[in-house]
């Protein structure tokens, strides 16, 4: 598939990610997180003989919670020994 436009919603605690994928079945998608920051999407629509008046519809939406905030970092603190 093509590169899919989406629409991200952000909230105080979570992302909102919601994607038009018509034609496609929950076994067609694949939802991937790569390096912990990163969310891949992916699909393959098979294509089939068209069938008149048929109507293709599929959102998908996923929600992802966000990550606390990292720990501040102490200062390291080296003790010096003059000889």
């Amino acid at each position: 598939m093509a590169s899919t436009p989406a629409d991200v919603k952000e909230y105080p605690n979570s992302y909102v990610f919601i994607i038009d994928m018509p034609g496609l079945k929950s076994g067609d998608i694949k939802v991937h997180v790569e390096d912990d920051n990163m969310l891949l999407i992916s699909g393959e629509r098979k294509r089939e003989e068209e069938k008149e008046g048929a109507k293709y519809d599929g959102v998908l939406t996923v929600t992802v919670e966000k990550l606390p905030p990292p720990e501040p970092k102490k200062p390291k603190t080296i003790e010096v020994k003059i000889a």
